[in-house]
């Protein structure tokens, strides 16, 4: 007979009496009277596909080895299944083990584990529910991003990954070098000599893509980076990975203004993506995970952005009747606790704060008339904060020089930064989003180490 090779995921939609063969690994297994059920998943959906193995239908010592986490193929007949949530079930002519899994030591077994447990085996997790589901949703959320930005003639581009500048100016960056640790060689003053390093000055792995999309986008009009970013803090909290991946857009002839519905739209066609794609997965994490996700969601992707700047959000938050842990004053960044309200109980919707104090704003975004403000903006929703930063760029060749000096960052470095506004400049804009603190908000995982295969934090760069 011949078996069609099919996936979980188009097994659970075969027609009944198909003959089939599908491949996976053993979740589950229980034995009743006779008869042996085996629940497989090979990742392709949530759902797993029970097999039904009656008594004498495969040799006992094949199916001896099939054990939780062993991998195995199993060929039969699709049936119509009694129990309730599957449609149908497959009828077990033929088993072959690929891999047993000794079940005194396979870490995942048919029962709750801790999400600290689970990053201790991170190279297994993604065979559990909570991480097959995550990574499945991961998977849409980055077909979606590059969707959007092709149905928009942007230009995909590959931004440096080992890069001389620092963007953010936050200095909190690896270094890169082939030299050997303990036997830098040094200048007569005690400095590092790079010279003698691979690439003859100072290199690190790169904070943002940014500045270097900013060239490719005044060349043509609409590009967008998404790859690898890496930040050297030593921040050990649920919000904080030392590698993630950042998706930055920039447009040439966008203002603030066309920034700003830019990233709406965005917000709302990736949503609307994954709520479409991925509704079993999200289905789940709305009931084990964050009963909110879905409400969420749904609100944001049905919602018109507000837009205040920051000004008028400080003087909002003054007059709230609560307490704060951090006091809002103009000329300070806003935190969690205020972009949260602002969203979640002031405007009840996504809410876009526009116009910061340069002071705490980076040098390369456009300085406004009044000398005291950025035309920068960030993007706030319910139950997380920021999830989008941006800002219209400093176009201005004088304008941006002066900043380098106030901010304390050599023009030497930027010179070539510095060459886009003496050679065709042009007003254009950007932003940039965390992916992993956008999977965060779509699955309500609580924890940022959570939404990555394998994390790399201060301490850990396991697997």
């Amino acid at each position: 007979m011949d078996y069609q090779v099919v996936s979980v995921k188009q097994a659970l939609s075969m027609p009944v009496g198909s003959a089939i063969e599908a491949r996976g690994w053993a979740r589950s297994r229980r034995d009743s009277k006779g008869i042996t059920f085996i629940e497989i998943n090979d990742g392709s959906r949530f759902k797993g596909l029970q097999l039904v193995v009656e008594a004498g239908a495969v040799p006992a010592e094949t199916l001896e080895a099939v054990t939780t986490g062993s991998c195995i193929a199993a060929r039969g007949q699709v049936t119509e299944s009694p129990a309730a949530g599957q449609p149908v079930e497959l009828k077990v002519e033929q088993i072959h083990v690929y891999g047993s899994a000794d079940p005194a030591h396979y870490p995942l077994q048919k029962k709750g584990h801790t999400m600290e447990f689970l990053r201790e085996i991170a190279h297994l997790r993604a065979r559990s529910n909570t991480f097959g589901a995550v990574f499945r949703v991961r998977n849409a959320l980055a077909f979606a991003v590059h969707q959007f930005f092709h149905e928009r003639d942007f230009l995909y581009v590959h931004t440096p990954i080992i890069t001389t500048s620092d963007a953010e100016g936050a200095g909190a960056m690896f270094h890169v070098s082939t030299l050997e640790p303990g036997q830098f060689p040094k200048t007569e003053t005690g400095e590092p000599d790079w010279s003698q390093d691979f690439f003859e000055k100072a290199a690190y792995l790169t904070v943002s893509g940014q500045l270097e999309a900013e060239a490719l986008a005044l060349a043509f009009s609409k590009v967008y980076t998404f790859g690898p970013t890496f930040r050297a803090e030593n921040s050990n909290t649920p919000r904080h990975l030392a590698e993630f991946w950042m998706i930055e857009p920039e447009m040439a002839f966008y203002d603030l203004k066309d920034n700003m519905q830019l990233a709406e739209d965005f917000l709302k066609y990736i949503i609307a993506y994954v709520m479409e794609h991925c509704e079993e997965d999200l289905a789940f994490f709305n009931q084990r995970i964050e009963p909110t996700v879905l409400q969420t969601l749904e609100h944001v992707a049905n919602s018109s952005f507000e837009h205040i700047t920051y000004t008028e959000a400080v003087n909002l938050l003054q007059k709230a009747n609560r307490t704060w842990e951090f006091t809002p004053e103009w000329g300070c960044d806003l935190q969690t606790e205020h972009e949260r309200y602002l969203s979640e109980e002031l405007f009840k919707k996504p809410v876009i704060v526009t116009d910061y104090p340069k002071i705490i704003k980076a040098f390369y975004m456009r300085l406004n008339e009044d000398d005291r403000t950025v035309r920068a903006m960030d993007v706030l929703v319910p139950r997380v904060g920021e999830i989008i930063g941006g800002s219209q760029r400093e176009e201005r060749l004088d304008v941006l020089r002066a900043r380098l000096v106030e901010t304390g960052l050599p023009e030497e470095a930027y010179w070539w930064y510095l060459d886009l506004r003496r050679f065709g400049s042009a007003p254009h804009s950007g932003f940039g989003l965390g992916f992993e603190r956008m999977m965060m908000y779509l699955t309500g995982m609580k924890n940022i180490r959570d939404v990555i295969p394998f994390p790399r934090t201060p301490g850990s760069a396991e697997f």
